[in-house]
């Protein structure tokens, strides 16, 4: 430690040299010092009390502390205009309704125990539904045999697949109720009053028969011009993996694997061949593999950006870059779902596109600031492609939303309990999921396809199901 004679001696001409001022100086620094970084502390503290432990990104379900509503937020909600009279519920006329139901009144008063007069009836309509029931059906089903040359004939059942106990029109029922609806499969067994291992190794069965479709699937991916692609934990047996999904405007692939590495996507996209068309993702560089042009999601950014602001509270730098770019990426957002015409949407994504790489070229001290300048600048050729083709969208709200039933399912079951049911999921799940996207009905759609193998096993599973288009 250098002497108080050192000190005095390497200071500048001019300086104080009084030694109580200098340690008066020396506890003015340390405190500043302290205050400078407890202000630091304290900003990080309110930041994960008010908004959780993974900021802007954290699930309204984990927040610590909810906001209550503003009056503005209650005054923009919907419903009808003040003076709106309305128009009621409609009755069911006589001719359209399925069941009359008659409630006789007494004839005698309670009250006087005189006779009753008739005043006619009061029409009530009511929606009903008949109790669900599983039936126990018995076949039976006739032999013959040919007495000339032996041969005996047998028919099967055009309403259910060989060997199997549950109807096609069961087994349709189970497959939507539990893949398209999330109803959790011990609601599905209570609901039908039937085994929990009968059902399990009912949709074992039937996803072998579609397991060929999954091949079709990935091609019909492939030629898509637009494509969308996420992935979440997913646990298979006890151990963490994830559920991978690639979607496009008909296709829906869901894949559950026990690795998040790259060679996923070169399984679906392939090793060396190069794509047309677009891929909307988040920023995972795995995602790279993919041989095709990506595009970065602006919802991803627009979160990171904003905790960006909360993390360096105050500093005046960050808080003007940040609500430039934040607005610039809700800007991009919302033109594409405001629908304007060619000519008007190509314009405004242009000033977009221009004012984003002015604010990413101007000078910044801050290096926080600096960074995101930066990233804007050196991935510009994944940031702008919708500017270039409004059919590509700057955000991945569609890989998004289909991914919610599957998170929804991770909080009810935890994942899969075996490696043969993260299988049938997968399967189960890409077909009903893209039938949602082709057909109006899928549950009828499914059925159909059941019933088709039972009439003919030998045909192929995407002949039955759907014709493979690209999409």
């Amino acid at each position: 430690m250098r002497s108080v004679y050192q000190e005095a001696k390497n200071r500048p001409v001019g300086a104080n040299s009084c030694q109580a001022c200098l340690a008066k100086q020396r506890e003015i620094d340390r405190l500043k010092e302290e205050l400078q970084r407890l202000r630091i502390q304290l900003s990080k503290q309110k930041r994960k009390d008010k908004t959780g432990l993974f900021g802007s990104s954290t699930p309204s379900s984990q927040l610590p502390v909810k906001p209550d509503s503003t009056d503005d937020a209650v005054a923009s909600r919907g419903g009808a205009k003040p003076g709106h009279s309305g128009n009621g519920r409609k009755k069911h006329s006589q001719d359209e309704v399925d069941e009359i139901r008659e409630i006789a009144t007494p004839s005698i008063c309670s009250t006087c125990h005189s006779a009753l007069l008739n005043k006619g009836y009061r029409n009530r309509s009511v929606l009903d539904i008949d109790s669900i029931k599983v039936r126990k059906v018995l076949y039976r089903i006739e032999r013959k045999i040919c007495p000339r040359c032996g041969i005996e004939l047998t028919p099967t059942p055009k309403d259910v697949l060989p060997k199997s106990l549950l109807s096609n029109q069961l087994m349709a029922e189970i497959v939507d109720s539990h893949y398209l609806q999330g109803i959790p499969l011990g609601r599905v067994c209570a609901r039908w009053q039937l085994n929990y291992g009968t059902i399990i190794e009912a949709l074992h069965r039937v996803s072998r028969y579609f397991e060929a479709v999954m091949k079709d699937l990935k091609q019909a991916y492939q030629q898509a011009f637009v494509r969308h692609a996420d992935e979440t934990t997913w646990r298979i047996d006890g151990k963490s993996g994830y559920c991978w999904l690639f979607a496009s405007e008909g296709v829906s692939l869901h894949l559950y694997r026990n690795t998040r590495s790259a060679r996923v996507v070169e399984e679906v996209f392939g090793t060396k061949k190069k794509h047309s068309g677009y891929l909307v993702v988040d920023r995972y560089a795995a995602y790279k593999r993919s041989g095709c042009k990506l595009q970065y999601c602006y919802a991803h950014l627009l979160r990171e950006i904003t905790d960006l602001q909360t993390e360096f509270a105050g500093e005046l730098e960050v808080e003007a870059y940040s609500n430039r770019m934040a607005d610039l990426l809700t800007q991009a957002m919302r033109l594409q779902s405001s629908r304007p015409s060619d000519k008007e949407y190509y314009r405004e994504a242009v000033r977009i596109k221009r004012e984003m790489l002015e604010a990413s070229e101007e000078g910044s001290k801050h290096l926080a600031v600096k960074r995101w300048q930066d990233f804007f600048e050196e991935e510009a050729e994944h940031l702008y492609h919708w500017v270039e083709d409004r059919r590509v969208a700057c955000e991945n709200n569609r890989a998004e939303r289909e991914l919610r039933p599957t998170v929804i399912a991770r909080k009810v079951s935890h994942g899969s309990q075996a490696e043969e049911g993260a299988k049938t999921r997968e399967v189960l799940m890409s077909v009903m999921q893209t039938l949602k996207k082709r057909v109006a009905d899928p549950r009828q759609k499914f059925k159909e396809a059941l019933d088709k193998i039972a009439a003919n096993p030998q045909i192929k599973a995407s002949e039955a199901l759907f014709r493979i288009n690209s999409s």
